[in-house]
């Protein structure tokens, strides 16, 4: 049976052969080191990722059965369990340990009323999370998503392609460009060169973004300076620098390798995952549900759909 591949994304598609290259991301280097743009600046044309597992939880932390969990059996803290919403996933819905990328003492200096959200934020993950509604990730988190994403190398600017929610982010090295005129997910971003390092300040957020799933957040007053160094023709040293005066009493700092997808025939595919979300975002304003009812061989789970009162509708919505 032949496999049926949904379309690229356009942007993808479109960038990359304006640039007059092919969207298979293979070695970039020669004889001398990594391949060099027509101004002598290392080249980051490829199709990346990042292998770490910052997109859980950005902080060390252990394993885990699940996001959502409870009591277990045991009143302590390693003997929870699934709650009911994942239960049904088993080892699937675990999340996996990590040591952390975090700099420092690998904690976030979060202000005591910051903290507060965050925690709160972990413990209604499904009700929070803005990845689950499928909405733009936002800078940093989408730099460590498990998801490819494609650069496009030009000499005035970077074209950052996404794999997730088709999101992109174009990297000025014009600092006169002027921002947005309203504030955004992903963030105005404007590039230097600090040798063979590029340096990209980052600004005017809307403050709606979570930076992983742990419920780590930031709002509209943050400010990024990421710094991007090729250790070798292969691997990205990703950097930020992270300041929110609103939330974190000091600047922080995360850092991670991200690697070129070695595959020779590697290109970048859409996960247009707005209606993938459909129904989880409308479907408790269905007349009649949709999805009601779903029984296996040792399960059996019933969904009941509700619809928050008043503005808090389109409270959860604005999330």
């Amino acid at each position: 049976m032949g496999v049926r591949i949904r379309g690229l994304a356009g942007v993808v598609f479109a960038v990359a052969v304006a640039a007059g290259i092919g969207c298979q991301s293979g070695p970039r280097s020669t004889s001398n080191g990594p391949r060099r743009t027509a101004d002598g600046k290392p080249d980051f044309t490829g199709i990346w990722q990042a292998n770490n597992e910052a997109y859980w939880d950005l902080q060390a932390h252990s394993a885990r059965p699940a996001i959502v969990t409870q009591p277990g059996v045991y009143p302590y803290e390693y003997a929870r369990v699934a709650a009911a919403p994942v239960l049904a996933l088993g080892a699937a819905a675990g999340v996996p340990a990590s040591m952390g990328v975090v700099e420092g003492d690998g904690e976030i200096p979060y202000k005591p009323d910051a903290l507060k959200v965050k925690q709160e934020n972990a413990a209604n993950w499904i009700d929070r999370d803005p990845e689950l509604k499928c909405y733009l990730p936002g800078t940093p988190r989408v730099m460590y998503m498990p998801y490819p994403f494609q650069i496009t190398h030009g000499t005035r600017q970077i074209q950052m392609a996404f794999a997730f929610s088709n999101a992109s982010r174009i990297i000025h090295f014009d600092d006169k460009v002027t921002g947005p005129p309203v504030d955004t997910y992903m963030g105005h971003s404007v590039g230097k060169w600090e040798g063979d390092t590029l340096v990209v300040d980052v600004s005017d957020f809307n403050g709606k973004n979570w930076l992983d799933r742990a419920g780590n957040f930031h709002s509209d007053k943050l400010h990024l300076v990421e710094r991007y160094t090729l250790q070798t023709p292969d691997v990205i040293h990703y950097e930020v620098t992270i300041e929110d005066p609103d939330t974190f009493t000091k600047p922080w700092k995360i850092s991670m390798p991200i690697y070129r997808r070695m595959e020779p025939n590697m290109t970048l595919m859409e996960y247009r995952c707005v209606e993938f979300a459909e129904e989880f975002l409308f479907g408790n304003l269905r007349k009649q549900p949709l999805v009601k009812h779903w029984e296996g061989e040792t399960m059996i789970v019933d969904i009941t759909r509700k619809v928050p009162a008043g503005d808090k509708l389109y409270e959860w919505y604005r999330r």
